[in-house]
């Protein structure tokens, strides 16, 4: 029987082109949802654009075209990104889609019978960069806390009772002390919230491109509320045949960047109480990248473009680097110094120069016939294998923390302990003088580079796909459960190996 498990992107909104945040977010679920799968879980993996609102209306107009076809083209180019990152998501969800409108519909139902929106209007400060209302002691500057200009509004305008949930919602965080990660963040979100809550206008009459109220066209619902009720659309929560709501809903994990955690962790739960439907299991913020030390602005024309990184570099390159560059949930800089050096020390000269030390003295020493593991191991051989074996756990627990950095720091120690293994016992000399010991010692390493590629499948998929092929583990022995199976490839015929990761020089300016 599979456990279930639904993880979550955030819903990238289209008034421009994805960037390198996307990819990182959307990156961190991919390696979830690959790992959770490996490991004999049923997961449904979501992610979508964001495609209604003031902003994207005026993005629309400024290239003379309507919202819907806008959407169309931008949503296109989040889906290519999607697809050249080889991101295994289950779902790709529009929220210009019926089934959405449908949802978002009937969320607003269920509030509007319980008594929780109520008509009144609206004057106040509004960002339609951040579309966020923001009270006069929020302002900076004149401007929204992001730097947004702001403007102000006065509309007639729906309200949800977010101030009757500021209570529930802090005995909600104080039993539920993982809802939130970092605890950084969390403990600005129950700040947040202890500071007080007001009423959230939840309805815009300026504009008309969005999702209708029911029962009063005149009104198009908050961007925010029709975005959020996406995580429970995809379940097909509306459709009566297809309902995979109770399957899936709570979500697991929403993954979220840092400036969007507010509508997440407080907006959504208090919509989800006041709807009584269950609230999701844990919301993660990762932080931002900044490049070579600067702000990433289109102002200054640093946005780092995700597909040239890695027509440049290669796909496995990079998500290696983003993963493991800087601890999850803290802002990272985006340098190529530090890109290259990830490259050719972790991926060529540590995991790379392993596999093709050990795969070409099998192949040329051994008629490329893989040894079995020694009945009667020495020490070394012991303690190499011991590390190994409690490697996946070890994996496990830093997943389920989001901390891919740790996860990947523990898998390359096992790594450097293999290289420091091979050179100390040397199977090179061993042909000279104990053939049976250079076999048991390269039966020991085949085991490793076995043990880590499957391990690092869910972080470089084609490349662990390489060198799981080298060595001759078939597709349907690479799932999480083969890691025990100790032994398993004594006697398979390799082929000549070939190198997996290419060094890159770093090319000075002209």
């Amino acid at each position: 029987m599979h456990k279930q498990y639904y993880i979550t992107t955030p819903i990238y909104y289209v008034n421009d082109n994805p960037h390198i945040g996307h990819a990182y977010t959307t990156l961190a679920c991919d390696v979830i949802a690959r790992f959770k799968r490996l490991d004999n879980y049923e997961v449904m993996f979501l992610t979508g654009t964001d495609e209604h609102g003031q902003k994207v209306q005026m993005a629309a107009d400024k290239a003379d075209v309507l919202p819907k076809e806008f959407t169309d083209r931008v949503s296109k180019n989040f889906q290519n990104l999607a697809a050249k990152m080889k991101f295994s998501h289950d779902y790709f969800i529009r929220t210009t889609e019926p089934r959405h409108y449908e949802s978002c519909q009937k969320i607003w139902q269920i509030l509007m019978e319980k008594g929780h929106i109520t008509l009144s209007s609206y004057s106040g400060w509004y960002s339609v960069r951040d579309e966020a209302f923001f009270s006069e002691n929020e302002l900076v500057d004149g401007k929204a806390p992001t730097g947004a200009p702001v403007e102000w509004l006065e509309e007639p305008s729906y309200f949800f009772n977010l101030s009757k949930w500021q209570q529930p919602l802090l005995d909600f965080y104080e039993k539920n002390s993982e809802f939130v990660a970092p605890v950084g963040r969390f403990n600005e979100i129950k700040r947040f919230v202890e500071g007080g809550l007001k009423d959230l206008s939840i309805s815009r009459t300026t504009f008309n491109w969005g999702v209708p109220v029911p029962n009063d066209p005149e009104h198009v619902m908050y961007v925010w509320l029709d975005a959020l009720t996406n995580y429970i659309t995809a379940t097909n929560w509306t459709n009566k045949e297809q309902n995979g709501f109770e399957k899936w809903w709570p979500a697991d994990l929403h993954m979220v960047g840092k400036d969007i955690l507010r509508f997440h962790a407080v907006y959504w739960p208090a919509f989800l109480m006041a709807a009584q439907l269950p609230l999701p299991k844990r919301v993660f913020a990762h932080g931002w990248w900044t490049n070579e030390g600067e702000k990433i602005s289109k102002s200054l024309g640093n946005v780092i473009d995700p597909i040239s990184l890695i027509d440049e570099y290669g796909l496995d390159q990079i998500r290696y680097f983003l993963m493991r560059e800087v601890p999850f949930g803290r802002d990272g800089d985006f340098s190529k110094t530090a890109l290259l050096h990830r490259i050719n020390s972790d991926l060529a000269n540590d995991l790379g120069n392993l596999s093709q030390r050990v795969l070409s003295q099998i192949y040329k020493n051994l008629n490329g016939e893989i040894p079995a593991l020694s009945e009667k191991p020495q020490k070394d051989d012991v303690l190499l294998l011991k590390s190994l074996k409690e490697l996946p756990d070890g994996v496990r627990v830093e997943i389920n923390k989001q901390a891919f950095h740790e996860a990947l720091r523990l898998i390359w120690h096992v790594i450097a302990e293999a290289n420091r293994y091979v050179d100390k016992q040397a199977p090179w000399a061993l042909k000279k003088t104990d053939i049976v010991r250079m076999s048991d010692v390269l039966a020991v390493l085949v085991e490793v580079i076995r043990g880590v590629s499957l391990l690092l499948q869910p972080f470089m998929p084609d490349a662990s796909a390489k060198l799981l092929d080298q060595i001759q583990v078939a597709p349907e022995e690479r799932l999480f459960m083969f890691l025990s199976s100790s032994n398993m490839l004594s006697g398979r015929i390799i082929e000549k190996p070939e190198g997996v990761f290419p060094r890159y020089q770093l090319l000075k300016d002209a």
